[in-house]
């Protein structure tokens, strides 16, 4: 069948029969990758708006140049039928991050900030981080949220003040260490009365409120410390002030009348737009958050707010604000959301796009904070990034690499490792696998499923590099189409003589191939080249390291078979029939005898238990 060219009689067809019920649709060009996914209310009414039916079918007037230019390459359809509009406009966010369609914009900083609390109704209140409600009551008391430095925070606290160190402490009913050291006035012994410890923690509460307190303290200790030439333990002291500074970088600003709110302000220019958050608790700006925005094909910026404000707002959010500003009239959107909101928070928040009044200087001055924000941001890899684009005629520029690498010994002990580039190695996202498969492609092909499963939780990126050919490459793109995923792939293997690797000294001949299996040989002084060396050989870094890791647990476990009477032949037959030492230990006694003779798994047996 040939494939369908844009704008064709079949999807006219289609178009036709549209029913008019709340649902998700998603738009393929001719090769059949996914362009967009989009929710509406009517799905008739919305996705005819899209087009001009006379006297052909075509790209409607007065559409975005982005949407524009997305309609014309549009060649099928398909739709899903929801409820209600709601459960659309959750459907329609879920799917834009597992799916990644070329044309709509993924943020990708959806993660929840972590706040401090404190119960009070406790006899001994601690001071602890957490990301959730921890239970609905009046005694806790709840600070943030903390986009960074929290956690920095929360350790100068409790080497500040002697509050209860460990949640064990209390209960252990003896003091310890802490206590000798004086970080702790064991209360656990009754060494310090209820009233005199609640002083000390709205000290420390104090200190929450306004960092610099902290400050004074870290920095009089770090200047103590260089003194004594103790340089190490100062320069930890330091990094932590940087950390610790950054949490409140506008506690100046107060507006003591405006209490909760949470302002989202957006600035974009050309390809790439920054995206801030402030958060004001009690009428002052508490902390502060941004996100880097890039695409190719420009932007929707009520698409961006929408989607930003549905993957912040939760149930288990500890605090909520009474309004949220936004410098832009986001139109019939802002009732869609706010509805949203209350069902997710069972609590009214209203949506503001204010005019005057200090409402209007808050929108104003995160606004300014991004504009400052957007003209720091600098990428000296992103002329590598599109020349590599042009050079293999990929869709997007990948600003987000995933770069995966497998490692085993004669086909044992097999792991994989992925790494994550964007502007820089994101070891956070580094994950390591365990793998079953005794060869390069099915260890490969384990490892690429195992990474699209996690696609809900951790979103795709721009682009997969594989070392290796043209099987494993098609292996990708087999498992991604399976899926429905936008996901591109390349591959870099080492160039090969007579069926071998080939490592000439002073540079490495690496052959490139696109997803349609086209090869590039650059010269070993290419930019482009060295760039995905880099990420390959930090992904083969990783593999291996993981790998001796395993390969010495093993080691250490065939050992201890060994002083208990078991040797390597015997070893070999038990491990080739369990396939690993855990399940040897866990064996019957019926099990060990189908591998070994009576006498000698009764043997094993009794040694193993």
């Amino acid at each position: 069948m040939q494939p369908l060219t844009p704008l064709n009689e079949y999807l006219l067809k289609e178009l036709k029969k549209i029913p008019s019920q709340s649902g998700v649709y998603h738009y393929f060009d001719s090769e059949g990758r996914l362009l967009y996914v989009g929710k509406a209310r009517n799905l008739k009414n919305r996705i005819k708006s899209y087009f001009r039916f006379t006297p052909k079918l075509s790209v409607a007037p007065n559409l975005s140049p982005r949407i524009t230019q997305m309609v014309s390459q549009v060649a099928t359809l398909r739709y899903i039928l929801v409820e209600n509009e709601h459960d659309a406009l959750i459907l329609e966010n879920s799917l834009i991050k597992q799916l990644k369609p070329k044309y709509n914009i993924l943020l990708r900083d959806d993660k929840t900030y972590p706040y401090l609390c404190v119960d009070k109704s406790q006899d001994y209140p601690r001071i602890v981080l957490t990301r959730k409600v921890m239970k609905k009551t009046q005694n806790i008391r709840y600070f943030g949220p903390y986009s960074s430095g929290g956690r920095d925070l929360l350790d100068c606290l409790y080497e500040f003040f002697p509050l209860v160190q460990k949640e064990s402490c209390i209960r252990g009913k003896k003091a310890c260490l802490f206590y000798q050291i004086k970080r702790c006035l064991a209360p656990c012994e009754g060494r310090v009365s209820q009233e005199e410890y609640a002083k000390i923690l709205e000290k420390a509460l104090e200190c929450i409120e306004n960092p610099k307190k902290i400050l004074t303290k870290l920095e009089e200790k770090m200047e103590f410390l260089s003194q004594h030439l103790r340089f190490e333990e100062a320069m930890i002291l330091r990094d932590r002030i940087l950390k610790i500074q950054q949490i409140n970088p506008l506690s100046s600003v107060d507006f003591a009348r405006l209490e909760d709110l949470d302002i989202f302000a957006l600035v974009l220019e050309e390809k790439r737009g920054v995206l801030v958050k402030f958060f004001m608790r009690n009428g002052r700006i508490v902390s502060s958050a941004l996100q880097n925005i890039k695409s190719d094909y420009g932007f929707e910026i009520v698409e961006i707010y929408k989607q930003a404000l549905i993957d912040y707002y939760h149930k288990d959010l500890p605090l909520i604000p009474k309004h949220i500003l936004i410098p832009y009239d986001l139109g019939e959107v802002k009732q869609e959301l706010e509805n949203f909101l209350f069902l997710q928070l069972q609590r009214k928040i209203s949506i503001h796009f204010p005019k005057n009044g200090e409402k209007k200087r808050l929108c104003n001055l995160a606004l300014q904070n991004a504009k400052e924000a957007l003209r720091l941001t600098t990428n000296q890899e992103e002329n590598i990034l599109r020349d590599l684009k042009a050079l293999l005629g990929l869709q997007n520029i990948p600003y987000r690499i995933e770069v995966f690498d497998t490692s085993h010994h004669r086909g044992a002990q097999s792991v994989g490792a992925m790494i994550v580039y964007e502007e820089g190695f994101i070891k956070k996202s580094y994950r390591h696998y365990t793998l079953s498969g005794s060869d390069e492609y099915s260890q490969m092909r384990e490892m690429l499923a195992r990474r699209i499963e996690s696609f809900s939780l951790d979103f795709p990126p721009d682009l997969w590099l594989l070392d290796g050919g043209s099987g494993q490459i098609n292996l990708a793109k087999e498992l991604l189409q399976s899926v429905g995923v936008n996901i591109e792939v390349i591959g870099i293997a080492k160039e090969k003589i007579d069926f071998k690797a080939h490592r000439a000294k002073g540079g490495a001949r690496d052959v490139l191939r696109d997803e349609c299996l086209r090869e590039y040989r650059l010269k070993v002084s290419d930019k482009r080249l060295q760039f995905l060396q880099k990420l390959r050989d930090e992904a083969h870094r990783f593999a291996i390291t993981f790998h001796q890791k395993q390969k010495q647990k093993t080691m250490h476990k065939s050992k201890i078979l060994e002083l208990k009477g078991i040797g390597k032949s015997t070893q070999k037959k038990l491990l080739a029939y369990f396939g690993d030492f855990q399940s040897i230990y866990q064996a019957s006694l019926e099990e060990l005898q189908k591998v070994v003779d009576s006498k000698k798994a009764l043997e094993i047996y009794n040694l193993l238990q």
